[in-house]
């Protein structure tokens, strides 16, 4: 008893330290490299941290190999788009009620498909869906198409898509997290059948083709000429710049205007998302430690056993994808009203899915402080690490000549240093911290 006790206490130890180690990392940014950046850091780590959170559910909780988190990101991005952006009146007259009726078509045909193919059998059965599907298509691309036409012709240089809802832009982050959700429950339909590395190129290529539709369908949120001036939840700098109080108490800080509104905006976000952050490990880790988390465990851990024991093992897989798919989606609406604008050709997977790998494993694959701790890391060095081989390059190439062919090699490599830091880091923690550096308990 006492050993475990020591134990327990020895692991908190190092998360706190740990934890301190990454809060002074950040403080020496602020006071070496302005607050604007740190903050700047702070914010996308914390979102980085919740996007964490979710493969963290679906890997170290179930054991289910998602390569597609770029897409559930994508699917969460769009919902500050359709929920806080103000409508386009004229494109919603010239293709919605098309639009509508094209998009009702498609569910109808799907659910009629589906029911013939469970009342029909043998040949019946593949005439019955050949019909019902070729016939459903071409009737919805008579829909389809005319309305996406009307739809992008109205001012498609600042518009040419529908818009949203205009609502508060807040309300979008759980839609973000429903829209996310919906895609999950709908890749898990299909694919929780498949073996662990059939899963991964499954989700692998539906989140390349979730990314795809975006891209190209500018009628739903103008594709790759993004939108931009998503409303935000905090004030604007300039409007603080030109308030009175505000420039009083800056004032008084002895702080100009234009880095005290920064600093002050990021401070606010640093507060939406840190409430979201400990909103979601609280719940997470009452989750963890109820029986219904150990029982995920026990699935992971030997799904034979568990199905022995009569855990339906399909249907927890289903509702754990679902769940941190959701996360995914809520960190990607998050990060879109950070951002301010949609920018689908922005979504790659080294940076929405690879990335977000190594911010799990490195953290501790399992354990909900080490995905967050994971995702501030990681982050930070993501950041930090192409100046810093920027500075190391100088340096080294310092005493050769100009013109030189290996000075210039070095030089242009210092892109690259990134990658290549990643890499080592994970080398390096794997080598001597295999379960991470917050190992699961």
């Amino acid at each position: 008893m006492s050993g475990r006790v020591a134990t327990g206490g020895n692991s908190t130890m190092r998360t706190v330290l740990l934890f301190a180690g990454m809060a002074g990392l950040v403080l020496l940014e602020g006071l070496t490299g302005g607050w604007n950046t740190a903050l700047g850091i702070v914010n996308m780590g914390l979102i980085s941290a919740v996007m964490a959170l979710g493969v963290n559910m679906q890997w170290g909780y179930a054991g289910l190999f998602n390569t597609g988190v770029v897409g559930f990101v994508a699917m969460g991005g769009l919902a500050p788009v359709l929920i806080s952006m103000p409508p386009v009146t004229q494109a919603w007259a010239n293709g919605a009620p098309r639009m509508a009726a094209a998009l009702a078509v498609a569910v109808g045909v799907v659910a009629l498909a589906v029911v013939l193919y469970r009342r029909l059998t043998g040949r019946t059965r593949v005439l019955a869906m050949l019909a019902v599907l070729i016939g459903g298509f071409f009737l919805y691309r008579a829909l389809f198409d005319p309305a996406v036409a009307a739809i992008e012709a109205v001012n498609p240089a600042a518009a040419g898509y529908l818009g949203g809802l205009g609502l508060p832009v807040l309300l979008s982050w759980p839609v973000g997290g429903l829209l996310a959700a919906g895609a999950a429950w709908i890749i898990a339909k299909t694919a929780l059948g498949l073996r662990s590395d059939y899963l991964a190129i499954a989700t692998l290529g539906i989140g390349e083709i979730i990314v795809s539709v975006l891209k190209n369908e500018d009628w739903l949120a103008r594709g790759v000429k993004n939108v931009v001036g998503i409303p935000r939840p905090v004030p604007y700098e300039v409007a603080l710049q030109s308030d009175t109080d505000f420039l009083a108490r800056a004032a008084g800080l002895g702080i100009d205007p234009v880095t005290a509104s920064t600093v002050w905006v990021k401070l606010l976000y640093a507060g939406l998302f840190l409430v979201v952050l400990l909103a979601l490990i609280w719940l997470m880790e009452r989750a963890l430690n109820s029986p219904w988390g150990r029982m995920m465990r026990a699935i992971r851990d030997n799904e034979v056993a568990a199905e022995a024991m009569g855990k339906h093992v399909t249907r927890r897989h289903l509702q754990i994808f679902v769940l941190g798919g959701a996360v995914l989606g809520l960190a990607g609406a998050m990060m879109i009203t950070l951002d301010g604008q949609m920018t689908p050709g922005s979504y790659t997977p080294l940076r929405f899915t690879f990335l977000i790998w190594v911010m799990v494993i490195l953290g501790g694959s399992g354990n909900n402080w080490g995905a967050v701790l994971g995702g501030m890391l990681v982050w930070y060095l993501w950041i930090k690490v192409e100046p810093w081989g920027n500075s190391l390059m100088g340096f080294v190439t310092s005493g050769m000549t100009d013109g030189s062919a290996l000075k210039a090699h070095l030089l242009d490599s210092a892109a690259h240093m990134r990658l290549l830091t990643m890499g080592v880091i994970l080398l390096v923690v794997l080598r001597f911290s295999p379960r991470g550096l917050i190992p699961e308990k």
